[in-house]
C-alpha cells in the first residue's frame, strides 16, 4: 500500500513539471523542466513494474530514458539554441495565473471522471491515473491556449507523456513493441516539429503562430 503511496504521490510531479514547461520563457529551460518530467516517469515506470511484477514496465523505462530524457531534450536543445533569443513569450495568449487554475481545474475534473473506474490494474492507482489524464489535457490545453509555435511543440510532448502513463498504468503487460513505437513516433514528430519551427522562424522572425495568415504557392 504504501508503494502505491508513493507512485500516486510522485506523478503529482508531472503536473509541476508540466506548469514549469508551459509558463517558462526560454526553450531551452523548458527542455530542461520537459528532461526532468520524463525521469519521473521513467522512476514511475519502475515502481509500477515492481508493483504490478511487469517485466515489460522495465523495458518501457530503459526505452523512456533513452527517448525521452535524453534524446528528445537533445533534439529541441539543438534546433532551438538556433533562435537569436528562444523566447517563449511571443504570442502568449495565457496569463501564468489563469494557466495554473486551469491546471487545476482539469486535474479536479479528471478525478470525478477516473473515481468510477472500476479497472482491478487501476485500483489503487486511480489519483495516478487522473493525474495522467489531465496531464494529456493540460498539453492539449497548452497547445490550444499558446499561439507561439514552440509551445505548441512542448504541448504535444507533455500529450504524449500522459498517454503514455495512462498506458503504463492501465495495461502493465503490454508488449515492448508498443512502447517503441510510441517512442519513436515521439521522436520523429518532435524533430519534424522543431525543424518546422526554426525554418518559419528564419522566414518571418517571429514564433506566433497567429502572424502565419499568408499562404504562398
Amino acid at each position: 500500500m504504501h508503494e502505491f503511496l508513493f507512485i500516486n504521490g510522485l506523478s503529482g510531479l508531472l503536473i509541476i513539471t508540466a506548469l514549469m514547461v508551459i509558463l517558462s520563457k526560454k526553450a531551452i529551460n523548458s527542455a530542461i523542466y520537459y528532461a526532468a518530467q520524463s525521469f519521473v516517469i521513467v522512476v514511475l515506470f519502475i515502481f509500477l513494474g515492481a508493483q504490478t511484477g511487469s517485466g515489460e514496465l522495465y523495458l518501457w523505462s530503459f526505452t523512456a530514458f533513452i527517448t525521452k530524457v535524453l534524446l528528445v531534450p537533445f533534439i529541441m536543445y539543438t534546433m532551438f539554441r538556433r533562435l537569436d533569443d528562444g523566447e517563449l513569450g511571443s504570442g502568449q495568449v495565457m496569463p501564468a495565473a489563469f494557466s495554473a487554475i486551469g491546471a487545476a481545474l482539469i486535474v479536479i475534473l479528471c478525478y470525478a471522471v477516473v473515481s468510477g473506474v472500476t479497472l482491478p490494474s487501476a485500483e489503487n492507482l486511480k489519483p495516478a491515473l487522473a493525474i495522467s489524464l489531465a496531464h494529456f489535457f493540460l498539453g492539449l490545453f497548452c497547445i490550444v491556449a499558446q499561439r507561439n509555435i514552440l509551445k505548441q511543440v512542448f504541448g504535444y510532448c507533455l500529450m504524449e507523456n500522459g498517454s503514455h502513463l495512462t498506458l503504463a498504468i492501465l495495461a502493465p503487460n503490454a508488449p515492448e513493441l508498443v512502447e517503441i513505437g510510441i517512442a519513436t513516433d515521439a521522436v520523429f514528430a518532435v524533430a519534424i516539429m522543431a525543424v518546422l519551427g526554426t525554418r518559419i522562424f528564419g522566414k518571418f522572425n517571429s514564433l506566433d503562430a497567429g502572424k502565419l495568415t499568408t499562404l504562398k504557392g
